[in-house]
C-alpha cells in the first residue's frame, strides 16, 4: 500500500507573495538543494549521455568480461557480456528517470481530475468514484503493479500502463481529500451564491488551493515508480534486453555477486541514491508549503 501523506490547507493562500515566500523557504533548505542538485546533474547525464559516455553501452567485449571496478580503460568496470559499466550507468539514467518520472506525471493528470471533481460535486458521484478507487487499495502496490504488467506482458509500454494504474488511486485520493476541505471553504460558496458555474469555480477558486499539495504528494511517488519500475525489470517485466536500465542491469548482474559484488551493486547504488533525492526534495517543498511551521 502506498502511504498518504497529509498537507495542512487552512491557512494556505495563493498569491505570487506566497509562492515566492515558499520558494526562499525552499532555497534555505540545505538538504532539499542538494538533493535537487543531485536530480538536475542526472537530468543532464541522461540528456547528454551520447557525449559523456565513454563507450557504446551496447558494445561488448568477452575478453573484458566482469572486470572490476578501476581497470584501465574502465573505471566502473564491465559487466557480464563486458560492456562498460560507466556508459551503461550514464545511459541507464535515460530509462530509469523515464520510467520513474512519466507513470507519476500521467497519473497526476488523471487522478487529479477524477479527484477534484469526485470532491467538489461531492454526493453519489463521489461515493460510486471513490468506491471504485478503493477497489485499487485492496492489493499491496507491488503485488497489482506485477500482475498488470504480467497480464499485458514485458516492455516499456505495459510498464508504463500498469505503473500509471497504480499511482491513480492514491492521488484521486489525495485530491478528493483536499477538495472536500476547500469546498467548503466561505470564498467557494460565495462564489457559488453569486451564480457562478461549477466549471469556473474550479478553474478560479479550487485549482490554485489543491493542485500545490497535490503536486507534492506526487513527487513523493516518483521514488517509488522509480523503485516499482527496477523491480519490474529485474523480474523481466519491465525493459527487455540489451537496453540499458538500471533495474534490468541488476537482473543480469545478480550471477556475478560472488565474483564481481561492488560491480553488481552499482546499478542498485544509483537507484537508492536517485530515490532518496527525489524523496528529499519532496520533503523540503512540504515543509516549505507549510505555513504552520
Amino acid at each position: 500500500m502506498i502511504e498518504q501523506k497529509t498537507i495542512p490547507l487552512d491557512e494556505y493562500t495563493r498569491s505570487p507573495s506566497y509562492w515566492a515566500i515558499v520558494l526562499r523557504r525552499f532555497s534555505r533548505d540545505k538538504v532539499a538543494m542538494f538533493a535537487l542538485a543531485i536530480i538536475i546533474l542526472l537530468f543532464l547525464v541522461a540528456v547528454f549521455a551520447p557525449y559523456i559516455a565513454p563507450a557504446d553501452p551496447l558494445k561488448g567485449s568477452m575478453l573484458r568480461r566482469l572486470r572490476p571496478i578501476g581497470t584501465p580503460g574502465l573505471p566502473l568496470g564491465a559487466d557480464e557480456l563486458g560492456r562498460d559499466m560507466l556508459s551503461r550507468l550514464i545511459y541507464g539514467a535515460r530509462l530509469s528517470l523515464f520510467m520513474g518520472i512519466t507513470p507519476v506525471a500521467i497519473a497526476f493528470v488523471i487522478g487529479s481530475s477524477i479527484g477534484i471533481a469526485a470532491g467538489y460535486l461531492g454526493g453519489l458521484f463521489n461515493s460510486l468514484t471513490m468506491r471504485t478507487n478503493d477497489i485499487f487499495y485492496a492489493f499491496p502496490s507491488v503485488l497489482l503493479a506485477i500482475a498488470l504488467s504480467g497480464a499485458l506482458g514485458a516492455g516499456v509500454t505495459s510498464g508504463l500502463l500498469s505503473l500509471t494504474i497504480v499511482f491513480i488511486p492514491p492521488i484521486a485520493r489525495v485530491a478528493e481529500s483536499v477538495t472536500t476541505q476547500v469546498r467548503k471553504l466561505d470564498y467557494v460558496e460565495a462564489a457559488k451564491a453569486s451564480g457562478a458555474n461549477n466549471f469556473t469555480i474550479i478553474r478560479v477558486h479550487v485549482l490554485g488551493n489543491v493542485l500545490g499539495p497535490i503536486f507534492v504528494y506526487s513527487t513523493s511517488l516518483i521514488s517509488v515508480s522509480m523503485i516499482l519500475a527496477a523491480g519490474l525489470s529485474f523480474l523481466g517485466l519491465g525493459v527487455k534486453p540489451p537496453e540499458p536500465e538500471w533495474g534490468l542491469m541488476l537482473n543480469t548482474l545478480r550471477n556475478a555477486i560472488y565474483v564481481q559484488p561492488w560491480l553488481a551493486a552499482l546499478p542498485g547504488v544509483m537507484i537508492f541514491m536517485t530515490s532518496i533525492a527525489f524523496n528529499l526534495v519532496s520533503d523540503g517543498l512540504r515543509s516549505a508549503m507549510d505555513i504552520k511551521s
